[in-house]
């Protein structure tokens, strides 16, 4: 084909992909089970008859894919989500993980008539869940925070693990003297150096997207996607886990306030379904349909014995310890969904020519497409079933339509409280927000809470803020200060005592006097405290030195409690805007505490 001809085929291609999502979500099909089938109807022994058995060209694109993804996966969720279920998460990576490919191993062995070692890495090649089939199974699902935190983080850990598990099962066979001490060494090793790049590169990034002075917001996902590269490179380079380095380097800028945050995520996610989509497809171009009726029946039986035995075995033992009630562990173990990796993962024993890895490609490749359909068409009715859901979604959705603030010159940041943040057990008026900015909703828990001024943060809140383009740099510096302090209004001097009682005043404001909406002083008196802000137009309610309280705005008036309270409520009596009705009574609501 020429150029013309192959960019129109690869525009049709990803038409194509959207087309088959479209239609698996009215199914309610995994969609990962339509690319792959638009692979084989394209391939040698479909309608296309597309020539394509290069198993090393397919694992690099499986193995850049996969990067792509799991970077997203981090991104989207970051620290602040996957910290809460760390251990557990970890445990189903690493316990989860072995145990399923020990146990379906073993199963392997009994029923294919296999040595141990080729049990072993059968059952090590099946042992990862899919990334991206559990974060498209979690965006529509409903199950509890905590649970699909849990899956999502296993998701994101266990790739690194299998993928060592299938390297050193393959070394063991090809090189027998590799010893179990020398798998364990190096597994160890890997994950270890996996972990340090990933959270050294995570750092550094954070550090330079937050000094960065880019000439154009586009220019980020370009920085964000560099830092992936770099980390899953580096680890690799060092011979360490470049997934592991990936993911973890998605959670740290994922979990930190960095310019153009949502630009970038979307970027990533609209990434990941390219590669997704690529994927899925190059690996379905690799399956010559008419092989697979020759291991239908070892494919199911190994199938059934991964779904129904050692993946909820897996995750019943992984999960002792960690406050997971039977149900919820039994959720756990039906959302072990396979998709792509363990594809990807059989091309490794084919390209090290592993006898009978080109049997294992097609046993995987059934087996994976067999326990999707099974478990990610029924885990939905199961969890709610099990009573294990919510009316909440999983996974946070944007709340905002992001691309109509920002024509409006706005932006949505979404700030989560951690437990070493300075604005824990702060009240919502005391945060400092510019008039220019506003918290629109504190989601805490499951939960949405409209934002009062009298609601205190606590650990675990998300701040869903709107800010004016205006005042974003100036939000920036206020949200670092949320995070390491001070928060809050400062200690108040002592009252000032004066010779001659305050008169109450009424006047027009002085453009001398300041900002009405965060005035320094009044009438010569230094402001100790902002009680109230006005947002409509530029106001406040501030306590004076010496107790006296003023309105600031238009107008300024200064004077005693009582008499400001007096002052309030007939300008309230006498109001005809809705604006300034509303900002009148919530005078009268402060000055009457």
């Amino acid at each position: 084909m020429n150029d013309g001809q192959m960019i129109l085929a690869t525009g049709a291609l990803l038409a194509l992909g959207l087309l088959a999502s479209l239609l698996a979500g009215r199914l309610r099909v995994p969609g990962l089970v339509l690319f792959l089938g638009l692979g084989m109807l394209l391939g040698s022994d479909g309608i296309g008859e597309l020539e394509f058995s290069d198993f090393e060209l397919a694992r690099t694109i499986g193995i850049i894919a996969l990067v792509l993804i799991l970077f997203e996966g981090g991104l989207a969720a970051g620290w602040g989500e996957i910290r809460p279920v760390l251990r557990p998460a970890m445990s189903l990576a690493l316990v989860g993980t072995a145990a399923t490919a020990a146990i379906t191993g073993f199963a392997a062995v009994l029923l294919l008539d296999l040595s141990v070692l080729e049990g072993l890495l059968l059952g090590a090649i099946l042992s990862s869940t899919d990334g991206a089939a559990i974060f498209a199974l979690l965006r529509g699902s409903t199950l509890r925070r905590r649970l699909a935190r849990s899956l999502e983080g296993e998701a994101g850990f266990n790739d690194p693990v299998a993928v060592l598990l299938v390297l050193g099962f393959v070394e063991a066979i090809a090189h027998p003297p590799h010893g179990p001490l020398d798998f364990l060494v190096e597994f160890a090793i890997e994950l270890g150096i996996g972990a340090v790049v990933g959270l050294g590169v995570g750092w550094l990034a954070v550090q330079a997207f937050r000094r960065a002075q880019l000439a154009s917001t586009g220019l980020f996902p370009v920085a964000s996607l560099a830092t992936a590269a770099i980390a899953y490179g580096g680890a690799d380079v060092l011979h360490g886990s470049g997934f592991l380095a990936a993911y973890l380097t998605g959670l740290a800028l994922g979990g930190a306030l960095i310019p153009a945050k949502r630009t970038v995520v979307a970027f990533h996610e609209g990434m990941a379904w390219v590669a997704q989509l690529s994927m899925f497809f190059v690996l379905g171009l690799l399956v010559f349909p008419s092989q697979l009726a020759d291991v239908w029946v070892e494919g199911t039986a190994v199938a059934l014995v991964l779904c129904f035995v050692a993946r909820p075995i897996a995750a019943w033992v992984a999960t002792i310890g960690f406050g997971f009630t039977a149900a919820e562990r039994v959720a756990l173990g039906w959302a072990g969904l396979r998709g792509a990796v363990p594809v990807v993962l059989a091309t490794f024993p084919v390209i090290e020519g592993v006898p009978q890895s080109t049997e294992f490609f097609n046993i995987v490749f059934f087996v994976v497409v067999l326990s999707t359909i099974l478990q990610g068409v029924t885990f939905e009715p199961l969890a709610n079933r099990l009573h294990v859901t919510t009316n909440e979604p999983a996974l946070p959705r944007v709340i905002e339509e992001t691309g109509t603030i920002r024509r409006l010159g706005a932006e949505v940041v979404e700030f989560p409280v951690g437990p070493e943040d300075a604005i824990v057990g702060v009240k919502v008026r005391d945060l400092g927000l510019p008039r220019e900015a506003l918290i629109n909703v504190i989601v805490r828990g499951e939960e949405a809470i409209p934002p009062r001024g009298a609601n205190t943060i606590e650990v675990g809140d998300s701040l869903h803020v709107l800010v004016r383009s205006s005042v974003a740099v100036e939000m920036r510096d206020l949200l670092e200060r949320w995070r390491t302090g001070p928060v809050g209004p400062p200690p108040r001097p002592p009252r000032q005592v004066r010779a001659h009682a305050t008169p109450f005043t009424v006047r027009p404001w002085d453009p001398a006097d300041g900002d009405p909406a965060d005035p320094t002083t009044v009438a010569g008196r230094k402001v100790v405290d902002r009680l109230r802000l006005r947002r409509d137009t530029a106001g406040s309610l501030v306590l004076l030195d010496d107790g006296v309280l003023a309105v600031c705005g238009e107008t300024l008036a200064l004077g005693r409690r009582d008499l400001l309270g007096a002052y309030a409520r007939r300008r309230l009596s006498r109001a005809t805007a809705d604006s300034d009705r509303a900002w009148w009574a919530e005078v009268i609501a402060a000055v009457a505490r």
